[in-house]
């Protein structure tokens, strides 16, 4: 799998930046990354002037320079007014006719990584419905960021190989990992769209650890999500135990996943259920 197939991070913030205008109802909406200790706006949607494209916010100064560095949602419900934040993007933010804005910052891993604003040009109420639904884009896009980082990490722990060959035991088992660990995250992501793509990856992921030689066996077999889950960790050798405290489950609970995917799989034992499993394409 090349990492090519990827989303790039601007890809990723304007469907972000577009989501969050239709999330919120707001009429504008933009959001950059973090760059040398700045914010660089990158992504605008709804803007009637030039000014937000291209903005470069330093840190704590504005409403997105404070979000940037206290890594909290920031509220100013009468910009031009507000003695909260400094005005030193005045011109970009009062020229566009903003009136009411919301600064979210997107957390990776406790860093931020970039902010998301989101506006009006008339001062209104801003309801707790409109900052859940802002603060939940800025958390997709999070998810985002977090998995193509790891996928990226891992991928780039892989031998460059020409086409077809097989993969060795070490880089075999460093692509399971990554596999389990993304069905991990995916297993807390609710937005539709961004679980399909989770699931894209996943699925390459599999094809990638097959030998060309070997193609994968036809069997009329479907394993939930939660039995994959199951699956791909005890594929690592987990324990049941083990297995509940990385996905947050009992161990009963587990075995009781593990027994229904060998059953599917007329498998006598856990070693045996990952081996079809793995034959049949549904696990790298």
């Amino acid at each position: 799998m090349a990492v090519g197939v990827l989303s790039s991070d601007q890809d990723l913030l304007a469907h972000a930046v577009g989501d969050l205008a239709g999330r919120t109802g707001l009429p504008v909406a933009f959001g950059g990354f973090e760059r040398t200790g700045a914010l660089e706006v990158t992504s605008v949607v709804g803007s009637r002037t030039p000014y937000l494209s291209g903005l470069v916010v330093q840190a704590s100064r504005g409403l997105g320079g404070r979000a940037l560095v206290e890594r909290r949602p920031r509220l100013a419900l009468d910009y031009r007014s507000s003695r909260n934040i400094t005005h030193d993007y005045d011109r970009a933010v009062l020229g566009e006719g903003i009136a009411t804005l919301f600064a979210v910052p997107v957390l990776v891993s406790g860093r931020t990584r970039g902010v998301l604003h989101c506006g009006s040009w008339a001062q209104s109420s801003f309801g707790e419905q409109i900052a859940r639904s802002a603060m939940q884009v800025a958390s997709d896009l999070a998810t985002e960021l977090r998995v193509r980082d790891e996928v990226i990490r891992r991928m780039s722990l892989l031998p460059h190989v020409e086409p077809a060959p097989s993969l060795d035991v070490a880089a075999r088992e460093e692509l399971r990992e990554a596999y389990a660990e993304l069905r991990r995250i995916g297993a807390d992501v609710t937005d539709p769209a961004l679980r399909e793509r989770l699931g894209e990856i996943e699925r390459r992921l599999a094809a990638l650890s097959r030998d060309g030689a070997a193609p994968a066996e036809q069997l009329d077999v479907r394993l939930s999500p939660r039995e994959t889950d199951v699956l791909a960790c005890a594929a690592l050798g987990q324990t049941n135990a083990e297995v509940a405290v990385t996905l947050g489950l009992r161990e009963g609970t587990v075995k009781s996943y593990l027994q229904s995917a060998m059953g599917k799989l007329d498998a006598g034992t856990r070693h045996a259920a990952v081996t079809k499993a793995r034959r049949a394409g549904l696990l790298p």
